[in-house]
């Protein structure tokens, strides 16, 4: 019985990559493994011919001589049967990998070596400081590179070895039925690497506690929560492993006379009811230090507010600003004396409905919501 080709069964062109192969023999194995077709003889056999398929062309030298020779080149013992070693330990240790990785890639560099952790650190900055930007010191306790032994863990003069249990892969393999387990190295912890000779000044960890001074350039524009990443600032990592990095949290104190909304700033400002009623100007103070000079209209209402263009924070990483915008707040004379009650009283009988436009209206629409009562 003649035999399909083994690009043909895997559904892939001739010039297909390492990956391209890989991918379609997943899908396929996926689609016609015998678990998920339980009974068909046809599936188990199509799963059969896809995994002798796979495993001679994903050998580079298999494949190589099955381009050259195809099928003949395995008759007769040639290279040896192209199923041979393909079973199911080899599928379903695709499948693991393939949806949760290499162990070594999680938390580690090449070589077993640790990640070091990263660092927060929370900062607290006056509203002044997010408007100019600043470079500030800190101080960090943290793991820092063992000097003595250069971040190895190991004895100056020795070197770590690589573990003999797992050959340096930090995690043993074990297949159980249809399953594969996967279990981290009892004998080097995951590192893939053991010290005979520890340091004595790490212990064999290969980094030590000390307090670092860090400057942090702290920009312009920056807003309550904004994270500043500085890389490789972090703790270091075990026996030679990179560091981490340090995160910086900002958040603003609060400010005496303005909120901020994004770029822009608010400030409520008290007037005198006199002020509001006739008129005038006053002087404010803003955020870079300087002070503006507002001029109010006759009648000012309490909460009407005055826009003092590019007066509010810089826009973070580009050259605009925000507004600033002042709130006035009538303030409303308190502790009279008789002669200002006088006035006050000599004023409201001279009053007409057209000085309160606002609460003739609202008194109007109350009446005749209750029926012009």
């Amino acid at each position: 019985m003649s035999r399909r080709d083994f690009y043909e069964v895997l559904e892939v062109e001739r010039t297909a990559s390492d990956s391209e192969l890989k991918a379609a023999y997943r899908k396929a194995a996926m689609r016609w493994h015998p678990d998920r077709n339980p009974g068909d003889a046809g599936a188990e056999a199509r799963f059969k011919e896809l995994n002798a398929a796979y495993d001679c062309l994903k050998d580079p030298q298999k494949r190589a001589a099955y381009d050259r020779f195809g099928h003949a080149a395995f008759e007769q013992g040639g290279m040896g049967g192209p199923g041979r070693g393909a079973d199911m330990s080899d599928f379903m240790s695709d499948i693991f990998e393939s949806f949760f990785g290499d162990g070594r890639a999680r938390g580690r560099s090449s070589g077993g070596r640790e990640r070091g952790a990263d660092l927060r650190y929370n900062m607290e900055i006056t509203l002044e400081d997010a408007y100019s930007g600043k470079t500030a010191q800190i101080r960090i306790p943290t793991s820092v590179a063992c000097e003595a032994c250069s971040g190895t863990g190991a004895k100056p003069g020795s070197r770590p070895k690589q573990c003999a249990t797992c050959g340096g892969a930090g995690k043993i393999r074990s297949s159980q039925g249809f399953f594969l387990m996967e279990r981290t190295c009892p004998t080097c912890h995951g590192r893939g690497e053991t010290i005979d000779d520890p340091c004595e000044e790490c212990d064999g960890a290969g980094r030590v506690t000390k307090e670092r001074m860090l400057e942090v350039a702290i920009p312009a524009g920056v807003e309550d929560g904004t994270r500043i990443r500085l890389s490789g600032e972090g703790e270091a990592g075990l026996r030679g492993g990179p560091a981490g990095d340090l995160y910086i949290f900002l958040s603003l104190e609060s400010h005496p006379l303005f909120q901020r909304d994004g770029a822009d700033l608010y400030c409520r400002v008290p007037i005198a009811m006199t002020t509001a009623a006739l008129g005038g100007s006053f002087e404010v103070p803003t955020i870079d230090g300087g002070r503006t000079r507002v001029k109010i209209p006759e009648g000012t209402q309490s909460g009407m507010q005055f826009r003092l263009k590019g007066k509010g924070m810089p826009v973070l990483r580009t050259k605009d600003f925000g507004d600033m915008y002042i709130q006035a707040n009538v303030e409303i004379p308190q502790r009279l004396t008789r002669r200002q009650r006088e006035l006050l009283e000599e004023f409201a009988t001279e009053a007409s409905d057209s000085n309160h436009p606002e609460s003739t209206g609202f008194f109007s629409r109350v009446k005749e919501f209750f029926g012009g009562a």
